[in-house]
């Protein structure tokens, strides 16, 4: 759908009718009104255009409150694609997914380290490779959402610094819009996850939600009422960069003992490599074969469940460094839940128990302690979804 088309979706009636459907269907045009505080006639026209663009689509017939049974209407999820990335710091995700967030086609491309040009063509070239996968559907594309890791701004959809990419003032809205004429939003990789999880997750119909990703950093994004927070200035969520240890090591930021300095999984790998130096008897050892180099947090889990004492021990030494972040965070938010993605989530058999018990041992009330840590149920594709769900909100949500 290209970005003409989107725009006459988009109207502020057509968005709550069509926000009505999505989270109270299948339900009638009167109940609509009803609910609403639009007039029926409003509702009807609005219901018609929707049906006529195929987004909208009549069901089965309601209960009869004393006339004809009401004809009741679903959102068509399933003709209708939105293309998710999740541009991460060694490889870009590409998700093609529908409106209920099933992912139809998925793929992947590295990236490293490498200049703008080159990564802008990666990304290019992994949407061409999705659209190609439904050639006679493009125009049911409602747009391209994009989850950039680092610092991002969301008003020019431009990347300002990508850390572990080293570049700068990547302008992904702007290229995206004019190479495939499709409406393109950008936001921080861990703030999307945190949208995804509210739209399709655990994070759904809670009132106040964090989304932690733990993995080459620590990122959070903070969802209140089902819109996200960015802060005065777009660094809400930045846990990665909470000091932990004012004297501990140095971070990439410039500050010392940052959590991500001691529970990413970079840091998790370095503890790992110390830690071996004086356990030649360590599981670790083999699977490396010899080579520290080789040590990282999937090695880490591998040697944990084989049943290594070292690997548990420092998955729950990970646990415990989180859990006291995740109780400042407690302290100062106080949300509903706290969710937890990225790569260290995979090892989170061992990691959550510990980040549980720490916040029973820190929280500063029985309150606080009852705050539920889970890790998402959507494993390596939780950011990518909440990129798919940055469209979502612009469709669905009244602006």
């Amino acid at each position: 759908m290209q970005t003409g088309s989107f725009q006459w979706m988009k109207s502020i009636n057509k968005s709550i009718v069509l926000n009505k459907i999505r989270s109270e269907g299948p339900i009638s045009r009167a109940q609509i009104a009803k609910e609403t505080n639009l007039t029926p006639p409003t509702v009807s026209a609005n219901v018609r255009e929707l049906i006529e663009q195929g987004i909208v689509k009549e069901s089965r017939l309601g209960d009869s409150q004393g006339g004809r049974k009401p004809t009741m209407l679903v959102i068509n999820s399933s003709d209708f694609y939105i293309i998710g990335l999740d541009a991460g710091p060694t490889e870009v995700e590409f998700g093609l997914a529908d409106l209920s967030g099933t992912v139809i086609h998925h793929l992947r491309a590295n990236i490293n380290l490498m200049e703008e040009t080159a990564f802008l063509n990666v990304v290019k070239k992994g949407i061409h490779d999705l659209l190609n996968e439904i050639p006679l559907m493009r125009d049911k594309v409602i747009g391209i959402g994009v989850a950039m890791h680092g610092v991002v701004d969301i008003s020019t959809g431009t990347s300002l610094f990508a850390p572990n990419l080293h570049l700068r003032n990547i302008p992904i809205k702007e290229e995206l819009e004019k190479e495939f004429g499709f409406l393109v939003k950008v936001e921080n990789d861990a703030r999307a996850m945190a949208l995804g999880e509210a739209w399709f997750g655990s994070g759904e119909n809670v009132t106040s939600m964090v989304a932690v990703n733990v993995g080459r950093g620590i990122g959070s994004g903070v969802v209140i009422n089902g819109e996200l927070y960015h802060g005065e200035y777009d660094i809400a969520g930045e846990l990665g960069h909470m000091a932990i240890d004012v004297h501990g090591r140095r971070c990439a930021c410039g500050s010392n003992g940052c959590l991500q300095t001691v529970a990413s999984g970079p840091a998790v790998a370095e503890r790992a490599v110390e830690s071996l130096k004086n356990h030649s008897e360590s599981k670790i050892w083999e699977l490396i074969e010899g080579d520290l180099g080789r040590v990282s947090g999937e090695i880490i889990f591998t040697a944990a469940e084989a049943g290594d004492p070292l690997a548990a021990d420092i998955l729950r030494q990970t646990g415990e460094y989180l859990g006291i972040g995740l109780t400042n965070l407690i302290h100062i938010i106080n949300p509903t839940k706290i969710i937890i993605g990225g790569g260290v989530s995979a090892s989170g058999k061992y990691v959550l128990d510990q980040i549980r018990q720490t916040i029973q041992e820190r929280a500063l009330t029985q309150q606080a302690k009852q705050t539920k840590v889970v890790i998402t149920e959507f494993g390596s594709q939780a950011t990518m979804l909440g990129a798919v769900a940055l469209l979502l909100v612009e469709l669905f949500q009244p602006q």
